[in-house]
């Protein structure tokens, strides 16, 4: 296996562990188990009181925010909106379509981070967990950004740096506040971060904004009126590339020099030397590094100080010598200061089209798989993941996706999103489901039924009959039988269909009625599942014809469920009882012959309670009111054999 790069981060758990003893865990989905075990460390004889205490430590906690649950939700319907048109485009329709599904998921980002700005203003309490979320989003979408640039839109040389100018603007927005603290003053041009406005505009490559700014300069001050007319004009002529131009790379590069030697001149005629702030905004555009580098508290980040650097000097920058500029830029702004941070590692290994340093960057301080997984699989439809394949088998894309949907099953509620996810792994997805599937905690029959429907769907033939024998053990417990016998019904498990029809059976011994009687009449050919369910079913259509008046039928079914012998033994005699109130109807219902198999069933009965009852036990029962009900029904018996064989002699004449 491949050795990290980095320790694990230490969880310090208070109380746990303080008294020399092991600690014992178990591992969940998501989460982990942990508590204190009675067995002490080798060398500690002291007895101490263990830790009361189990904590359950998440290893993904980003799920339980509800900001970031509307991120994951709306960032699955994006993800299988890809999927599904990944064979609808192709060529410069394809990359036109993908640069829009990133430009999606950075849209969903950016929401996310409003909301919990929003939230941190108006929740004290918890301001400071909303600021740090807010920036690791913030990070986020920096990086996928500049992914979208480098990766996706695969800019070349000029439209490269225009789409790095727009990365910078978009990140960067202390020149916006800047500026706006000068224009609420009374005098704007007279304000001590007037100039810094200017200078942060020109920085960013917004010409036209810097040349409002300084109209108010030549508005207001007659000296420096000449002087901020010629920086007008350089600021207007100064060439810019734009995205879908007709001017080629020699043309814009023969007009970029040309107004660079027009800067360097009013420069070295010392045009602006009467003015220090425009003698500096003069060189930032000649590419002074040194001035540059003194305007670092503007820019506030090296990647700014690099667009700033390429904008004045490389304009026409290949992305193949990004690495370089990035690099010597890092080293210039940070000057040896500081270390960089695990975000500017991240942006380096983007400047070096390193996908998988990025990956595996970002993979080492991000709480949770939302962006690796999702950048990675949408950097896989761009093909840069073909030839890339893990150790243990799968692509990194699977494998990002695997850990992402595994993550979200530890949520009661977003687990239905993984489904998805795993739908999209071909080599391990479906495995990975149905181990996920039978460990979903089943609260709800509501959510047991969205469980059963996903693995119907998914013809998860083990998965199905788990659930079901799950659910209705549940309903069971919570004395449920009708619950409990759709459920096993729909599990396919006889044996414990036979477990509730005894029950059923049981209950009426004990009630005198059944329970769910919608259920037992409309059971259908789900009877058939086990000669208990079958019986109880039959027992019922008994009782149903009985109601109706149907004596004979009713008959005729009693007889044969006794013959049949699929009634457990000891509701032998509940039978016989149902049959006394047709034997003692003034119509004869039953024939001789039907009277004969009733008696014999009632001797059979008798022969096996004697042979299952102990000798002690017979004579305490002879007095029963089971004994009472036997010479009832060899009374009734008798009597309607009499009466059987006198109207059959009758008929017979």
């Amino acid at each position: 296996m491949e050795e990290l790069d980095v320790d694990p981060a230490e969880t310090p758990i208070p109380g746990l562990g303080q008294q020399n003893r092991h600690i014992g865990f178990s591992w969940g989905p998501g989460d982990l188990l942990l508590y204190e075990t009675l067995y002490q460390k080798q060398g500690n004889s002291e007895t101490a009181a263990r830790c009361p205490f189990m904590y359950l430590v998440r290893s993904d906690e980003d799920i339980y925010s509800p900001v970031l649950r509307k991120l994951f939700n709306e960032s699955h319907s994006i993800f299988v909106g890809l999927q599904k048109s990944a064979e609808e485009a192709s060529g410069k329709s394809r990359k036109a379509q993908l640069v829009q599904v990133s430009r999606n998921y950075r849209s969903v980002l950016r929401a996310c981070m409003e909301e919990m700005h929003t939230l941190s203003e108006s929740t004290r309490e918890t301001a400071q967990k909303y600021i740090s979320q807010i920036s690791i989003l913030s990070a986020m979408e920096l990086s996928w950004n500049l992914c979208e640039i480098l990766f996706i839109e695969s800019a070349p040389a000029g439209p490269l740096l225009i789409l790095l100018l727009e990365w910078v603007r978009l990140h960067v927005c202390e020149v916006d506040n800047i500026v706006q603290d000068v224009l609420r003053s009374e005098k704007p041009t007279e304000h001590e971060k007037f100039w810094d406005g200017v200078t942060g505009y020109v920085l960013q490559g917004r010409m036209n904004e810097a040349r409002q700014l300084l109209a108010k300069e030549a508005s207001t001050s007659a000296s420096a009126r000449s002087m901020c007319r010629v920086l007008d004009d350089l600021l207007k002529k100064m060439p810019m590339l734009h995205t879908g131009g007709t001017q080629t790379l020699t043309e814009f590069e023969l007009k970029w020099q040309h107004w660079r030697e027009e800067c360097e001149r009013h420069l070295q005629n010392g045009t602006f030397s009467s003015n220090v702030h425009m003698e500096a905004v003069c060189r930032v555009l000649l590419g002074d590094e040194e001035v540059l580098l003194e305007k670092r508290d503007l820019m506030t980040t090296w990647y700014h100080f690099l667009v700033s650097r390429l904008l004045f000097k490389h304009p026409t920058v290949k992305p193949t010598e990004l690495h370089f500029y990035a690099q010597s830029s890092l080293d210039m702004f940070l000057a040896g200061d500081s270390c960089p941070e695990p975000l500017d590692n991240i942006l380096l290994a983007a400047f070096e089209f390193d996908i998988h340093q990025v990956i595996k960057e970002f993979s080492i301080v991000s709480s949770n798989w939302w962006f690796v997984a999702h950048l990675t699989d949408l950097l896989d439809h761009c093909q840069l993941f073909q030839a890339h394949n893990l150790y243990f088998g799968a692509n990194m894309r699977e494998f990002l996706l695997l850990d992402y949907a595994s993550g979200l099953f530890s949520h009661h509620s977003l687990w239905q999103l993984g489904v998805d996810y795993f739908d999209y792994c071909p080599n391990l997805g479906r495995e990975y489901l149905k181990l996920h599937m039978e460990r979903i905690p089943l609260s709800t029959e509501k959510k047991a039924l969205k469980a059963l429907r996903i693995c119907e769907q998914r013809q998860m033939t083990e998965q199905v009959r788990s659930i079901c024998k799950t659910m209705a053990m549940q309903s069971l417990c919570n004395r449920r039988l009708g619950s409990a016998l759709s459920w096993s019904i729909r599990a396919k498990d006889a044996a414990f269909a036979t477990l509730i029809s005894d029950r059923f059976l049981k209950e009426y011994c004990e009630r005198g009625n059944f329970t769910d009687l919608d259920l037992i009449d409309n059971l259908g050919s789900a009877m058939l599942l086990s000669d208990r369910l079958t019986f109880l079913g039959k027992y019922r259509e008994f009782h149903r014809m009985y109601s109706q008046e149907q004596f004979s039928e009713a008959a005729s079914l009693l007889l044969s469920l006794m013959t049949a012998r699929i009634a457990p033994c000891s509701f032998w005699l509940t039978l016989l009882l149902d049959a006394l109130p047709l034997l003692e109807q003034k119509q004869v219902i039953f024939s001789a012959e039907q009277t004969y198999e009733l008696m014999r069933c009632l001797e059979d009965r008798m022969a096996a309670k004697l042979e299952s009852t102990s000798p002690d036990e017979i004579q305490k029962q002879d007095s029963s009111i089971d004994n009472t009900k036997v010479e009832m029904l060899r009374l009734a018996l008798a009597r309607n054999l009499a009466r059987a064989i006198v109207t059959e002699g009758a008929l017979q004449e």
